[in-house]
């Protein structure tokens, strides 16, 4: 069923909508009915619209990547970038991922664009070393790319793309959102790319459901503080409390720390990781 005036067409459409809601109710097992939602199709529609537009940007060349430094505190040095994918649409300017991501991360182009970041990641890391720079680069990887069956092979392929950048210089980032569905297969696939000798990070740690158990199971590398504990340790004392615990968690699991949104010196000098 649909009801006017909240579905706010005219009868052609309204049929349509009762008829859509009817198969969406034959889905659910029969014997029941389903209203059919406006406002969720008007998402559908929006977030069918942006794939094909996001496809289209891929394919003419209009996303890009921008380097966001890692300092080392203890050194002042640069250690490595992250790639953080952007939209240089050539009507509304640069265009930052929230505003695109989520509504095409359930779409088959969510891989075809993190295969084309960590290309572009590896390109990257070839030419600062023809520069003299020893630079690693970290990608984020969707959840849905992350769980395809061939991850691990297509990986390898885009690494023997570039044989003259070694392998540990790519960081994977994948956050807890990933880990929590699919422990077991998450950890065998980590396992199967450190084979080939990328490395991993736990990002966003802190903010979801986070578990010992993973810093224990998982071998990743580094964990990533979320920006929102940082940004406030200044003034809260329960964000400070909490960024020194997972700091803390970090030292005795062995894992490296990467804090997001150290920016001034006040903040550098709460911790004394010498890697944040």
């Amino acid at each position: 069923m649909t009801l006017y005036p909240n579905d706010n067409e005219n009868a052609d459409t309204l049929l349509r909508h009762a008829d859509q809601a009817m198969y969406k109710a034959k889905q659910s097992g029969r014997n029941r009915f389903h209203l059919f939602d406006v406002s969720k199709d008007k998402m559908d529609k929006s977030a069918f619209d942006t794939v094909i537009r996001v496809r289209q940007a891929l394919h003419d060349g209009e996303l890009c990547l921008h380097y966001q430094p890692k300092i080392s505190l203890s050194s002042g040095a640069v250690i490595g970038f992250e790639a953080l994918l952007r939209w240089q649409h050539p009507r509304d300017g640069l265009i930052l991922p929230q505003y695109f991501i989520p509504l095409i991360e359930q779409s088959d182009l969510i891989m075809e664009i993190g295969e084309w970041v960590i290309d572009q990641a590896l390109s990257q890391i070839e030419q600062w070393a023809d520069l003299g720079h020893s630079w690693s680069v970290s990608v984020n990887i969707s959840a849905l790319h992350f769980k395809k069956e061939n991850f691990v092979k297509s990986l390898k392929f885009l690494l023997d793309s570039h044989p003259n950048v070694l392998p540990q210089m790519l960081d994977i980032e994948i956050t807890e959102s990933v880990v929590i569905e699919h422990l077991s297969h998450v950890t065998q696939c980590l396992i199967a790319c450190q084979d080939l000798g990328v490395t991993f990070s736990l990002d966003d740690f802190g903010t979801g459901y986070s578990s010992l158990s993973y810093l224990k199971q998982l071998p990743t590398q580094s964990i990533k503080i979320d920006k929102s504990f940082i940004r406030d340790i200044l003034i809260d004392k329960d964000s400070l409390g909490l960024t020194k615990a997972i700091i803390g968690l970090a030292k005795s699991f062995n894992r490296e720390v990467i804090a997001e949104g150290v920016e001034t010196v006040e903040h550098e000098g709460v911790a004394d990781e010498p890697r944040l």
